[in-house]
């Protein structure tokens, strides 16, 4: 039998229906599960993830524990999502889809980014919302540390933009600063691999478990981006007992939902918002704006409150879209609860 305590169950939930299980992959419309029996797949309730009146039951993502009919010789029906404590998601790419789920209930954040021509200060930001809004906590891993004599003004880089926030130089070809990591690889702990295809997730992945579990691809030496490794979220278990739930390589990184994450990741942009002389400053032409005053003294830079404005926008258009999708949502659920009283008043309405 196995202890889905080890898989970062808290507690066994109170529920007469079904049994605990965690996802460890999505695909497509199949999942991946373990619980107490072992490995198992298994599949959404129709009628309870796909009801008419758009059920609130969130889909499940990697790292959810959820509730299954366990079946033994085939599929389990999954049939309800237990409460997440943390969670990350995007925009869909795919136009019209909106939120993409990524992965649930994990401790830590490692955002992946390498030390060669793939580092990308703009692209670290943008993760570091994403994390921030999560939930967890973030931690910032430079992997190709062998592939450069002085890193110092990348960590210095960082820093300016994610203070306190751990960094960590690492290389997963030589084993370099990896025992700096073990404080955040605790039994029983999940960590979230972010990052573009090329820093190395994957090699870093078997560095930690010790073995070759995940297949690595070379990167292009002309431009040192990389194929993608990972095809789809996945939670894998290292030997000590932690955690990794690896995500392919996202070329892109659509904002959602960040009104909390945005702040965070942005705290010396926020430092100055509201110190305006005028409440509804613009920051563009009025007299005392404290963005401007920061930005001609040296205290932010002009490229950092560019970025900071250039994600705010895409979150508000994020925001527009989903009061859109809701209002749609309602207008379906009222359609649907319409037809339900026709129905049942003999297609006549009282």
């Amino acid at each position: 039998m196995i202890d889905l305590m080890n898989y970062g169950l808290d507690k066994t939930p109170e529920s007469i229906d079904g049994i605990p299980a965690r996802v460890t992959a999505v695909h497509k419309e199949r999942y991946e599960l373990i619980c107490a029996h072992g490995i198992a797949y298994g599949k959404l309730k129709t009628s309870i993830y796909y009801a008419a009146d758009y059920s609130q039951e969130s889909f499940p993502t990697t790292g959810d524990f959820v509730l299954i009919n366990y079946i033994g010789s085939g599929d389990s029906q999954i049939i309800k999502t237990l409460p997440r404590w943390s969670f990350f998601s995007r925009r869909d790419p795919t136009p019209g889809r909106g939120e993409q789920a990524v992965a649930a209930n994990f401790n830590y954040v490692f955002i992946l980014a390498s030390l060669n021509l793939n580092f990308n200060i703009r692209r670290i930001e943008r993760y570091l919302t994403l994390a921030w809004q999560s939930r967890a906590v973030p931690v910032v891993i430079l992997n190709k540390a062998d592939l450069v004599q002085d890193y110092s003004a990348h960590i210095r880089t960082i820093e300016n933009i994610a203070p306190g926030v751990g960094i960590f130089p690492v290389s997963a070809k030589t084993g370099y600063g990896l025992t700096a990591l073990s404080a955040f690889l605790k039994p029983r702990s999940t960590i979230v691999f972010l990052g573009s295809s090329g820093v190395g997730k994957s090699s870093l992945v078997n560095a930690l478990a010790g073995e070759e579990i995940m297949t690595v691809n070379d990167i292009r030496e002309d431009d040192a981006k990389g194929r993608h490794t990972t095809t789809h979220r996945q939670l894998i278990m290292l030997p000590g007992g932690t955690m990794i739930i690896d995500t392919p390589g996202m070329r892109e990184l659509g904002m959602w939902d960040v009104s909390v994450g945005l702040g965070e990741a942005f705290s010396d942009v926020d430092e100055f918002l509201g110190r305006c002389r005028f409440s509804d400053c613009k920051h563009q032409t009025e007299p005392g704006c404290a963005v401007k005053a920061a930005i001609r003294n040296g205290s932010l830079t002009q490229e950092r409150w560019n970025s900071y404005l250039k994600l705010k926008r895409e979150a508000k258009y994020t925001d527009d879209w989903s009061a859109a999708m809701r209002e749609k949502q309602q207008w379906h659920k009222s359609i649907a609860k319409q037809s339900r009283q026709l129905k049942k008043d003999g297609g006549i309405r009282k």
